[in-house]
């Protein structure tokens, strides 16, 4: 009698896996959400308020997207590029008008800054696998993660001394003096994420004429132009850099500043040598958009694209721009009348800085006055709503020692 087959019992696909730890941000707003509390204060969250503690859909945006609802005909596929009008009209914004024109850059629609940094973190993996990444830390927590992922070397150097608050240039000129020839190097173009702290114009040339020098790609992540100190002056660094590199990427987010968060809007730039480099970049970056999410969603992009092809509704969407950086630097001006550890706040830009209090401090301040913040000493300087929450932050941290 012939035995019975014995049946191999297949291995289990996530039997062994374990769970990941909560990113702690998500945690945070969680925590939030459920604390019932009157009078709590979020300045974790990384998204421009208004006085009203919301995040506006604004005015231009809004329009845009009544015309989109009135005239739209198809919610056809798109191409692996995306809206190729939409991040043409971003070019001259980015890049100025004259290099916006050179047939050396090229770009296509992302989702989200995100999409754009992994897309460009994917391109130069397949084009250049042993070129290491240096990135100056701390750093926006997803940097790290998010080039890993993409099989690159991460090479991190301190850039920001959170105890003076102020840059460590040195380190950062060390550190590129340190890299090898066709490395590359992350730089975030204005309004860092989390420290607030940018480059002065000298210290950019110094940047430039480094990279170009040594042979090194400048990676720019360019997430909040026109939040700092207006669209032009935001850019003004990286447009410096581009003047004397051939190469370089730009991973560009419209999410911030034409406030489009949940829309997930960017776009990566790639600027080659020469155009025959340049459409071959273009190529290949598409083909790595097409198997990582094959099409970019349209909303979003639609929308920015019909503010920008509009004559009124891109001059009302820089006016609210305006409106919205303001607000952001009078709460960086009433935190430093208020309390002297916070003055150097106002030598800083964007919506956040990184304040030199311990992770105990962070805790205290939780749990006596319902204020939220992230552990590393980051706020959001965008997410006081009123004068009395300023006051109230700064009486609370000069109360937490």
């Amino acid at each position: 009698m012939a035995k019975p087959l014995i049946q191999a019992v297949p291995p289990s696909l996530f039997d062994a896996l374990k769970p990941q730890a909560q990113d702690p941000l998500l945690a945070l707003m969680a925590e939030f959400r459920t604390d019932k509390r009157e009078g709590k204060i979020d300045l974790g969250v990384g998204m421009y308020r208004d006085a009203s503690g919301i995040t506006p859909v604004m005015r231009a945006v809004k329009a845009a997207e009544r015309i989109l609802f009135e005239t739209q005909t198809t919610k056809g596929y798109m191409g692996p590029e995306g809206d190729a009008v939409f991040v043409d009209l971003l070019k001259p914004i980015v890049f100025g008008d004259i290099f916006a024109k050179n047939d050396r850059v090229v770009g296509l629609q992302a989702p989200g800054g995100t999409g754009a940094l992994r897309l460009g973190a994917e391109l130069i993996a397949a084009v250049s696998p042993r070129a290491k990444v240096w990135l100056g830390e701390p750093t926006w927590p997803n940097h790290r993660p998010l080039l890993n992922a993409a099989r690159l070397a991460v090479e991190g150097f301190k850039h920001f001394d959170r105890a003076a608050q102020t840059l460590l240039f040195d380190e950062t000129m060390g550190a590129l003096t340190k890299a090898a020839p066709g490395d590359v190097v992350l730089l975030q173009a204005c309004c860092h994420n989390p420290t607030g702290a940018d480059y002065t114009m000298d210290q950019w040339r110094a940047i430039a004429e480094t990279l170009a020098a040594r042979g090194l790609v400048p990676f720019f992540d360019f997430a909040y132009q026109g939040l700092g100190d207006g669209l032009d002056a935001d850019a003004a660094g990286m447009r410096l850099v581009l003047d004397h590199v051939d190469e370089a990427l730009v991973g560009y987010a419209s999410d911030k500043n034409f406030g489009v968060y949940r829309e997930r809007v960017g776009a990566l730039y790639v600027v080659a040598g020469n155009a025959r480099a340049a459409n071959a970049a273009y190529t290949q970056a598409l083909a790595l958009a097409r198997a990582n999410w094959s099409m970019p969603s349209d909303h979003g992009a639609a929308a920015v694209r019909l503010v920008l092809q509009s004559p009124e509704l891109r001059r009302d969407w820089s006016a609210e721009l305006d409106t919205m950086r303001a607000r952001v630097l009078a709460n960086r001006a009433r935190l430093a009348a208020l309390n002297p550890r916070l003055s150097a706040v106002t030598r800083q830009r964007g919506m956040f800085s990184q304040l030199d209090v311990t992770p105990e401090t962070v805790t205290q301040l939780k749990d006596t006055h319902g204020i939220y913040m992230v552990g590393s000493g980051r706020i959001n300087v965008a997410g006081f709503r009123d004068d009395g929450e300023v006051v109230r932050f700064a009486e609370a941290l000069a109360s937490a020692g």
